[in-house]
């Protein structure tokens, strides 16, 4: 599932999907939960809630928790 926000960035994510953060493997997989712009929000397993940059960062795919 392909998801093009409101700059024409293809992100590759989408409401719902299963991530993780390259930079931070202790905060586990986290769900996808708004993809508004480049701004990203996602609910990881062990840190909670975090607001992530998709112009900055780039989240991996991961399995569902």
């Amino acid at each position: 599932m392909s998801f093009e926000n409101g700059f024409g960035i293809d992100l590759g994510l989408a409401p719902g999907m299963w991530v993780r953060h390259p930079g931070q493997p202790d905060w586990g997989p986290g769900q996808v939960q708004s993809v508004i712009g480049s701004r990203i929000t996602v609910n990881f397993e062990n840190r909670g809630k975090v607001l992530i940059d998709g112009s900055v960062i780039r989240l991996e795919p991961a399995e569902e928790a």
